[in-house]
């Protein structure tokens, strides 16, 4: 298991309590290298959306926590923060909240000469989701070749 990995679900594990007690759902845990820097980012939901009160909460819990376990030996910044609306699907339980929803899709290669697609997610599997085009036409795409999966919306 990748470094980041062992961080995150050690992270995970860290949140259920406090997420449980508050009535918060976890998005999703991610330890990433960005410009030099160390970051350990907290995605939080909750029915009616989150609030920065609920994020700044959960941010003193957790921070007290990591504190406690010091598991981490790099230097990072934590952040606690909703996923936004424009929210990126990683997970099945992102892509199963999301059927009927309209998607973007980035490709790590060109599919007939397009790296980019939307359309209302349909279903997945392990292996492919599945997108209604604009011309009412499906498309199935692997898995393995998304690069970018999320959310999108209107103004």
């Amino acid at each position: 298991m990748a470094k980041h990995e062992e961080y995150e679900q050690k992270t995970a594990k860290l949140l259920e309590p406090i997420l449980e007690a508050n009535h918060f759902e976890l998005y999703d845990v991610e330890y990433v290298k960005e410009g030099g820097s160390w970051y350990l980012r907290a995605y939080i939901d909750k029915e009616n959306g989150v609030t920065v009160d609920d994020c700044v909460l959960v941010s003193r819990e957790l921070s007290d926590l990591l504190d406690q376990h010091d598991f981490i030996s790099d230097s990072y910044v934590l952040e606690v923060s909703s996923p936004g609306l424009g929210r990126q699907l990683k997970k099945d339980k992102h892509f199963e909240k999301s059927i009927g929803e309209e998607v973007e899709i980035k490709l790590y290669k060109a599919v007939n000469k397009k790296k980019e697609f939307a359309g209302k997610l349909l279903s997945f599997d392990q292996k492919s989701i599945t997108i209604e085009l604009e011309d009412g036409t499906t498309m199935e795409i692997l898995r393995s070749d998304i690069a970018t999966a999320r959310l999108t919306f209107d103004f």
